[in-house]
């Protein structure tokens, strides 16, 4: 599947900076993620002396009870909070030392199970070469996504990171990207934002004046919720030739 650009205009010259999401843009979260919840399952199983189902029923309420009491804020996402809650939910007491030990597990499995999509680093390179800075908006908290992109070897391509955390909210809420704008010291109209969430990435960018280039792995959905953006593609050598076209 090509590149589909919808709104040509913007991309008639090179961006000064081009800003990453990270879960489902830089790798693929879905899978990662159901490994590492099948490993904290399983783990439970054993030392709680459970069934693993009735486990994972009560991680499911725990999560939509934290979700609903800390919306649209970092913590919302906290594997650690969810796995409290779940241990709570089963009748126990709070755990400390069994939730920290379900919570590591759950994040070392993921970052193990994870790989970066194909053609990445090579646009990270190309757009060092031609000193287009770089950053990253993300959801969740600080230090795990920082654990991320120093397990992947990613910190030395970008030059700044903004987390949920720090921002105050999540996407699709201002307060990252203009944060992002801050760091980076540049205008809206001079950077390119790139993700996988329509209602966070795209619709969050659009509102904030960024040119907007949504990264799909299967369907293009970019329709279905009314949210159109500037570009849409699947493969990030895409992006590449995108790049060295406008160059010429």
């Amino acid at each position: 599947m090509p590149l589909k650009i919808i709104n040509d205009n913007k991309f008639r010259k090179l961006p000064k900076a081009i800003i990453f999401d990270t879960d489902n843009t830089l790798y693929s979260y879905a899978p990662a993620n159901q490994l590492a919840l099948k490993s904290v399952f399983t783990k439970a199983e054993t030392l709680l002396d459970i069934n693993r189902n009735l486990f994972e029923e009560k991680f499911k309420e725990a999560r939509l009870e934290i979700k609903k009491r800390i919306h649209n804020q970092a913590s919302s996402h906290s594997r650690l909070l969810y796995i409290q809650r779940t241990i709570e939910l089963l009748g126990l007491k709070t755990q400390l030392l069994l939730t920290l030990d379900l919570e590591q597990t759950y994040w070392r499995t993921f970052l193990q199970s994870c790989k970066l999509f194909p053609n990445l680093i090579e646009l990270l390179d190309k757009l060092n070469d031609l000193n287009i800075q770089t950053a990253i908006i993300t959801d969740l908290t600080s230090q795990i996504q920082f654990r991320k992109i120093i397990f992947f070897g990613l910190e030395q391509y970008f030059d700044f990171i903004v987390t949920s955390e720090e921002a105050g909210f999540d996407k699709p809420n201002r307060a990252p990207f203009e944060l992002a704008l801050k760091k980076l010291d540049l205008l809206p109209n001079e950077c390119w934002m790139i993700g996988d969430n329509l209602n966070a990435d795209i619709l969050g960018g659009e509102n904030c004046g960024l040119t907007t280039l949504y990264k799909y792995e299967s369907k293009d959905e970019s329709k279905k919720d009314g949210i159109i953006p500037d570009a849409s593609f699947n493969e990030y050598n895409k992006i590449l030739s995108l790049i060295k076209k406008i160059q010429i």
